[in-house]
Formats: structure tokens, C-alpha cells, sequence
């Protein structure tokens, strides 16, 4: 029985992606500048996903409308960015966005905080 939902969950989100892939839209226009500044303030921002979670097609979406080109981490079973999200954030769970300042690393969950934050800063 997991198997088979596992299965269903993982069709209904390569459908949800390949919809998001095709219903995109356009990018957020900078100054090659801008873009620039931004492109190092990514430097200390990465997301932790799943490729077929909805939630994290929601805020990957975000991400590519506000142009931002940032570090996804493949959080799935057997890869080495699960256990940096269980030790860093304390839970896996997924989106899940790392944010470097200074010298502490902040973890900031769910799908429309992530995107708050991201707009707030960004935009």
C-alpha cells in the first residue's frame, strides 16, 4: 500500500512540475547590476526540496519569477542534504530555506514564509 502511494504521490507531482515548467511565465527584470548584487546575496541562501512536493514547486515558482537563481539541495532519502536539513533545521521537512548571516545559520520553513521572505528581500 505505501508503495502504491508513493507512486501516485510521485506522478501527481512530476504532472504538478511539468505544469509549472509550462505555465511559468516571465522572469523578474533587473540591471545587469542589480542582478549581479543579488547573484551574491544567493550566495548564502539555499533551498532544501523535494522535486515533486508541491510546496516546493510553489516556492521554486517564486524563486523564478523574482529571478533567483539559487542553490536547490535535493533533500530525498539517501542523499547528504537530509541529514544537513535533520541536523541544521531539526526536522525534514520540506521547503526549507538556509539563510547564512554572519557567523549563525537561520532555517525558515513552509512554502509561503519562504516566499515572504524571499520577496521582501529581493523585490
Amino acid at each position: 500500500m505505501k508503495l502504491l502511494i508513493n507512486i501516485i504521490r510521485n506522478l501527481l507531482g512530476g504532472l504538478i512540475a511539468a505544469i509549472d515548467f509550462i505555465t511559468r511565465g516571465s522572469k523578474l527584470k533587473r540591471t545587469q547590476e542589480a542582478q549581479e548584487q543579488v547573484t551574491v546575496e544567493l550566495e548564502k541562501l539555499s533551498l532544501y526540496q523535494f522535486f515533486a512536493c508541491p510546496f516546493c514547486i510553489k516556492t521554486r515558482r517564486a524563486m523564478y519569477k523574482l529571478n533567483l537563481p539559487m542553490v536547490k539541495r535535493n533533500a530525498s532519502e539517501g542523499s547528504p542534504y537530509r541529514d544537513e536539513l535533520l541536523q541544521g533545521g531539526g526536522k525534514i521537512q520540506t521547503p526549507c530555506l538556509r539563510i547564512e548571516k554572519d557567523d549563525s545559520v537561520e532555517w525558515l520553513y513552509e512554502s509561503s514564509a519562504i516566499i515572504s521572505y524571499l520577496e521582501k528581500r529581493f523585490v
